[in-house]
């Protein structure tokens, strides 16, 4: 397994600023609210999980980061899923952070303090390992490290039967960090969807939007959150690759 390669991080007022991207991971007084609303609302999640009648669900996602979506994420299921269902989130992450800036980052939101302690004293094993269990066996995160068109390739040879549900396209933007949003990782997102699997990301950049309906995605635009004018969301409309 090759070194992993940690993000650099600077500190700006107390937000995590990529070095190698130019730009911050998270808003500093709306994080909260900004994945709520594009990645969590507009792919309907509380709407699907609420009597979720399936075993399990799988969210994958581009860029980690500070891990701010998925537990958000895993927090709405634990409030809205039945308890016998299990989540699994599915992560791609070039740059991960470093524990002790992953601890430092999430100074920022005390009051998510019982889940993100749960992630911090798991994180380094989940970088050693790629897979953990948290929240009494509720939630199983796997990390992918890695370019995201690379890693979900690698995932789909591993496990030729897994199926994406949802997708939150994350990470930096198009124009900082070009080389994630290429053709290969839609073509990846399509054959490890089906036709009930739907994607929200905070960009409406017309090459994502013309990327993601080649591979067979119905794309909407809705306003974005806060000043940010529109964002895509959808579902795969084109031919189911999964078995």
């Amino acid at each position: 397994m090759a070194p992993i390669e940690y993000g650099q991080i600077s500190w700006q007022n107390g937000l995590a600023y990529s070095e190698q991207y130019q730009d911050v991971y998270y808003n500093s007084d709306k994080g909260l609210l900004e994945t709520d609303y594009v990645f969590l609302q507009a792919n309907r999640l509380a709407e699907r999980w609420l009597d979720y009648p399936n075993a399990s669900f799988t969210i994958a996602e581009t860029g980690f980061g500070t891990g701010l979506n998925f537990l958000l994420a895993a927090k709405l299921w634990l409030d809205t899923a039945p308890v016998k269902a299990n989540l699994h989130f599915i992560s791609a992450e070039k740059h991960p952070l470093s524990p002790t800036d992953m601890s430092k980052a999430w100074q920022q939101w005390p009051a998510l303090k019982p889940f993100s302690e749960a992630l911090i004293a798991l994180y380094p094993k989940a970088l050693e390992q790629r897979s953990v269990s948290l929240f009494n066996q509720r939630v199983r995160l796997s990390l992918l490290i890695g370019d995201a068109a690379a890693a979900y390739q690698s995932l789909s040879q591993q496990q030729p039967n897994i199926e994406v549900d949802a997708w939150f396209l994350d990470g930096f933007s198009p124009a900082k960090n070009p080389d994630m949003w290429q053709d290969r990782l839609f073509l990846q997102m399509a054959l490890l969807s089906n036709s009930h699997t739907s994607f929200a990301t905070f960009t409406s950049a017309s090459a994502v939007r013309r990327k993601l309906m080649a591979a067979g995605f119905q794309v909407n635009k809705q306003a974005g959150y806060a000043k940010k004018r529109e964002m895509l969301y959808g579902q795969y409309a084109g031919a189911s690759h999964a078995t």
